[in-house]
């Protein structure tokens, strides 16, 4: 199991540990017991017991059976997968191809009713346009080797768009005006998605605020993340995709959105950042058509 800095998961891996522990400790048994009934070296037991060693499935079944609690053994695994769950590398969520990472948040979103979102990398994925998704996810296939089926993966994303439009669902999208800036898939690419932006801010049950670069902001940009009601909150790492389910957690990103969100623009000023960069692809266009 990966490991990361969340608070979450150090959370969810300490309490399977002080479960396990405590199985040891009803049975009767010292660390140096069970790690001879399941014929394992002194110190992995304790390891496992104080959180420093993530167990594996067949570790705690092990470990259940000589407790006597083979009984507990699949719903401490479970505990296991949802730990694990906090924090996925994109190797391992990537590596059956795009389109099924896509699919597995599908259900998330489903049952979501108001979103969240700030992005300070790329146009959030509910807004994107087909050709935006598509040299994204092009873009990330290639630079990490994965199966090419950047084609499904696109068709997944726009289907998964549709609950914008669906039921009584309320969304708020942040994005840093340097997203407005960054050629994702070319020139034409980025203006069909510009054009975009300006077209869903007009849908009655969306905001779309844009953080102005400024030499003197009191809120840096921060990674990219969603907030899921106040259920859940997914951070997108560079190195992987961290879910956070603890309140505490929940209500800091929380906070943090509030504080970009009062430093962003909306309605006619956030047009005018957008026809901006719009006007700026436009001029750069010119200025490569009359270099050749």
């Amino acid at each position: 199991m990966a490991l990361s800095d969340s608070s979450s998961a150090q959370q969810a891996r300490q309490a399977l540990a002080d479960r396990l522990g405590e199985l040891c400790r009803d049975a009767g048994l010292t660390g140096l017991d069970l790690a001879a009934l399941c014929g394992w070296s002194p110190s992995k037991s304790s390891r496992i017991m104080n959180g420093r060693t993530p167990p594996s499935a067949d570790d705690i079944r092990a470990w259940c059976q000589a407790c006597g609690a083979e009984d507990q053994a699949e719903d401490l695994i479970a505990s296991l997968r949802t730990a694990e769950g906090m924090w996925v590398g994109w190797r391992r969520m990537e590596r059956a191809g795009l389109k099924q990472a896509q699919e597995a948040r599908l259900p998330l979103y489903q049952r979501t009713r108001r979103f969240r979102s700030y992005s300070s990398w790329l146009v959030p994925g509910m807004i994107q346009t087909r050709p935006y998704t598509t040299a994204a996810l092009q873009a990330i296939q290639r630079r990490r080797g994965l199966v090419d089926d950047v084609t499904e993966a696109v068709a997944v994303r726009m289907e998964r768009q549709k609950v914008l439009y669906e039921g009584d669902r309320r969304f708020a999208f942040l994005v840093e005006e340097s997203v407005l800036r960054t050629g994702i898939g070319g020139a034409e690419v980025m203006s069909g998605q510009l054009g975009h932006l300006v077209s869903v801010a007009s849908l009655p049950n969306v905001s779309v605020g844009v953080v102005p670069m400024a030499p003197d902001r009191e809120r840096w940009p921060a990674e990219g993340f969603w907030l899921y009601d106040s259920a859940q909150v997914n951070v997108e790492l560079i190195s992987g995709y961290l879910t956070l389910t603890q309140p505490s957690e929940i209500a800091m990103y929380a906070e943090a959105f509030t504080e970009l969100a009062e430093l962003a623009v909306y309605g006619a000023p956030a047009r005018a950042l957008i026809t901006s960069a719009m006007e700026a692809l436009g001029n750069c266009c010119a200025t490569s058509c009359n270099h050749l």
